[in-house]
């Protein structure tokens, strides 16, 4: 390159000036800066990001990279019971050697032209999560769970014409803002919490916030205490009652343990696919499923992707196809009903490939032995003096809330730390709020009598 020459980035396509000037010239505008000119001056940010200098040498990045990565201590080097939301989960090695093939790697979701044998495969995923659901139709995964659950209050909103929605008030965090963005000015929200000797919902309370304009009552079960939401079909037989829609939030490995929300009354059933068989990918790659009943009135509401099965042009033979592409914003553009963003396809491929993998069979056997392993957690903490197991009377799966009184979790959890274990995820970290002294710990199939009791022998030392 000659010496004060415009560099070319090795990471951004097309980035050569003359490259970038031919383009200019055969789309018909003289800059970049034409392109924002739709963009209000006052919204557009003045100064230069405030980035260190680019790496041109891929050896130069890969030595960044490492050097970034050897600050964490990855899950796998000690015993964690660290959950909330990204769950240590088994995945079976076949999982990723499906989802690494190079005709799914990009599997965006795609078109017929390039297809490759995707859209056959979402399609199985999609019919695996409506036979585990109990539903009949299951969308092409969105970006996350959070998502998902935004998206199925908004399609409950739309069919009932109605303004106001129930949702509990026990949601992670960033759940709780992403529905409170994406309803605001479309939705209002009436919380409602659970009750603190329980930890879950009950009908009374609910009952006590529906009237005639609520759209839905959104509930997450098993919720973030890990406590099964017992009274699920007394307060769905409320909304009904009501002309509500029921919307619930579910991960859907639970179902191999709890009943499938469609029994109970849910009208809308929407979750994140990260547990089945995707791992934590340091914090998750993550896919948010809605399902419904074939149901026209609800069909019709989903903004995403939707697959299903068509004859072709030869006798006998049919294909994969988009279903009610029409009512898709990628048909009707700004008169979408809500905008189709870039689908998580790729990790549906792979909970296709983990459902099929397991079986009816495999996921009972992992359910029922998630949740004695629970209550074998819950057991054992809840002997040792110091420690506080809350709703202990409630039925739980894979996690449960303790308390430390007197003690920060922040403090537990660096002593357990120092002895190899990751403790429980603070719950002012998991829902932005809460005591100092709670956390919420995970156990899941992976943890053996052994690590729980590794757990406790370090809570009793730490806590004596």
């Amino acid at each position: 390159m000659a010496q004060g020459a415009t560099p070319v980035h090795p990471y951004v396509p097309n980035s050569a000036p003359e490259t970038k000037a031919e383009m200019l010239r055969a789309i018909g505008v003289d800059s970049v800066d034409e392109f924002f000119s739709v963009i209000p001056e006052k919204l557009r940010m003045q100064r230069p990001l405030d980035l260190p200098p680019a790496l041109a040498a891929e050896a130069e990045l890969e030595r960044h990279v490492n050097r970034l990565l050897g600050k964490n201590t990855p899950v796998t080097q000690a015993v964690s019971f660290l959950g909330s939301g990204c769950y240590p989960h088994h995945v079976p090695a076949v999982c990723d050697e499906i989802n690494t093939r190079a005709e799914f790697l990009t599997a965006y979701a795609g078109e017929p032209y390039e297809d490759h044998g995707k859209w056959q495969a979402i399609f199985e995923y999609t019919s695996l999560m409506a036979e585990l659901l109990e539903m009949d139709v299951v969308n092409v995964p969105t970006y996350d769970g959070y998502q998902a659950a935004a998206t199925a209050i908004r399609m409950a909103g739309r069919v009932t014409s109605r303004s106001r929605v129930i949702v509990t008030d026990l949601l992670a965090v960033g759940k709780r803002d992403k529905i409170e963005t994406f309803l605001d000015g479309a939705m209002e929200i009436d919380f409602v919490s659970p009750r603190a000797e329980t930890g879950r919902l009950h009908a009374e309370d609910v009952r006590a916030l529906i009237g005639p304009d609520t759209a839905a009552v959104f509930i997450e079960t098993p919720n973030l205490y890990g406590v099964i939401e017992a009274e699920a079909r007394e307060i769905a037989e409320l909304a009904h009652a009501n002309g509500s829609v029921v919307v619930c939030s579910t991960d859907p490995i639970s179902l191999g343990f709890t009943e499938a929300p469609a029994t109970w009354g849910a009208d809308i059933v929407c979750g994140d696919i990260q547990s089945l068989g995707i791992g934590m990918h340091y914090g998750g790659a993550n896919g948010g499923f809605i399902a419904t009943h074939d149901d026209e009135h609800f069909v019709f509401e989903y903004p995403s992707r939707l697959f299903g099965l068509a004859p072709t042009r030869v006798e006998g033979e049919i294909g994969f196809c988009d279903v009610a592409y029409e009512r898709t914003s990628l048909a009707m553009r700004e008169e979408g009903i809500e905008w189709v963003g870039t689908a998580a396809a790729l990790w549906g491929i792979t909970a296709g490939a983990y459902l099929a993998l397991m079986g009816p069979t495999g996921m009972q056997q992992l359910g029922d032995t998630v949740a004695v392993r629970t209550r074998e957690a819950m057991t054992a903490l809840a002997a040792i003096p110091g420690v506080e197991v809350l709703h202990a009377d409630s039925p739980h799966w894979r996690e449960f809330a303790v308390r430390f009184p007197g003690r920060s979790v922040d403090d537990v959890n660096a002593a357990l730390l120092e002895r190899g274990v990751f403790g429980g995820a603070s719950a002012q970290t998991v829902f932005g709020r809460g005591d100092a002294d709670t956390a919420v710990y995970c156990i899941t199939e992976l943890h053996t009598s052994s690590d729980i009791a590794e757990l406790a022998d370090a809570l009793k030392e730490i806590l004596a």
